[in-house]
């Protein structure tokens, strides 16, 4: 027997959606971003590293990310989701180092909230797609 086709949410209830994840993604994003940087520039003991270049290898995967969550690509932020696994994992080890348990505890939270977010995006924009095309 085969599937029954799922029926797609109405346009009036995706578009608000699709907007506020796609805010809701970039103001996660960017807080990520700025938490790394504040982190980095004001907190850590690097034991004579220059702060910049540890901040820079650290910030280099989401700055590649920047022009696709900018424009509001789906693709963009289905790319996202994979690249924060990584501080989520990073976020993750530091926190069970007793001096960087805050820290690690609210990079696990904003990765998630922009995994979240984003995938939600992804997921409502491309439904969206399909019914404004008319499925």
């Amino acid at each position: 027997m085969a599937k029954k086709p799922k029926v797609l949410p109405s346009i009036e209830w995706l578009a608000p959606r699709v907007r506020l994840m796609r805010a809701l993604s970039l103001v996660c994003f960017f807080g990520l971003i700025g938490l790394l940087s504040a982190y980095y520039l004001l907190f850590a003991d690097l034991h004579g590293a220059r702060p910049w270049v540890i901040l820079l290898i650290e910030l280099v995967p989401l700055l590649i990310l920047v022009p696709g969550m900018l424009k509001g690509s789906p693709r963009g932020h289905s790319f996202t989701c994979y690249v924060v696994n990584l501080y989520l994992i990073k976020g993750a080890l530091a926190a069970f180092d007793s001096n960087r348990h805050v820290f690690g505890l609210l990079e696990i939270a904003a990765s998630v909230a922009v995994f979240i977010s984003a995938m939600l995006f992804v997921r409502w924009r491309y439904q969206l797609d399909r019914r404004l095309s008319g499925e």
